[in-house]
């Protein structure tokens, strides 16, 4: 790999290796650390408590990621508007958890504007399907009329929950599912919220960052213990109707 006119060398790590055969986040590269091997559950779950995501589009190999800083969201640190708080008191929208994780997953896939490609490939989407079946993939919902209008997914492991991806086909309501998940993972005693890579939405939501090796140390302490999986689907319902009355 060249970056700058600077030949790099990225660790390759083989489909046979070990699950957590990967190099330490310090080695990464503008946040490149290892390319290939597979997107097995238990690769992916080995993954993220060190604080590495996978990342890629077709036709390229598996790429695995740590960037530094690390822009992530602490719970009791949500930020509401006056405005957003308004449009939630005023929303008419149903909100659930793992009841269409395809379907959020598939919405999330969806080419963006301006732009003919995605990250979220078909393999992506079978090894999260997979880690959904597993209970650790998890999915929230915003519906309108019946209609999916917005959707976020991500893993939960331990009290950390790293946000994958989100969309919204309507104004307002992927801020308004966000503020519904948030509130959901407090009530589950959640204490942070990966949201892997800076944008302005997520900031005025209340996210900052964080240097990478702070952030590890936090995933030491709050990846621990893994827990079981299960589904989110059934108190998720009664918790998000009580919060928007």
């Amino acid at each position: 790999m060249t970056i700058d006119n600077h030949t790099i060398v990225i660790p390759l790590l083989p489909d046979d290796c070990p699950p957590d055969a990967f190099p330490h986040p310090r080695h990464a590269i503008d946040g490149l650390l290892a390319i290939g091997g597979d997107l097995s559950p238990q690769r992916i779950l080995a993954a993220y408590p060190k604080g590495i995501f996978p990342w890629y589009e077709k036709p390229d190999p598996i790429l695995w990621w740590s960037p530094d800083p690390r822009t992530i969201l602490l719970p009791e640190n949500l930020y509401i508007s006056r405005r957003l708080a308004r449009n939630i008191r005023q929303s008419s929208l149903k909100i659930t958890a793992d009841t269409t994780f395809f379907q959020v997953i598939k919405g999330c896939a969806a080419s963006r504007e301006n732009s003919e490609s995605t990250w979220i490939s078909d393999d992506m989407i079978e090894a999260y399907l997979n880690l959904h079946r597993l209970g650790s993939a998890h999915s929230f919902e915003a519906w309108q009329n019946g209609n999916l209008v917005a959707g976020i997914y991500g893993i939960a492991i331990g009290r950390v929950f790293f946000g994958e991806s989100m969309f919204s086909r309507i104004n307002n309501a992927s801020k308004i599912l966000f503020v519904n998940t948030v509130n959901y993972l407090i009530s589950r005693n959640f204490e942070l919220i990966d949201c892997q890579v800076w944008s302005k939405h997520l900031q005025s939501l209340g996210a900052t960052t964080l240097p990478r090796a702070r952030f590890l140390k936090k995933l030491d302490t709050l990846c621990k213990p893994l827990g079981k999986g299960f589904s989110w689907a059934p108190d998720h319902i009664r918790y998000t109707n009580s919060i928007r009355s």
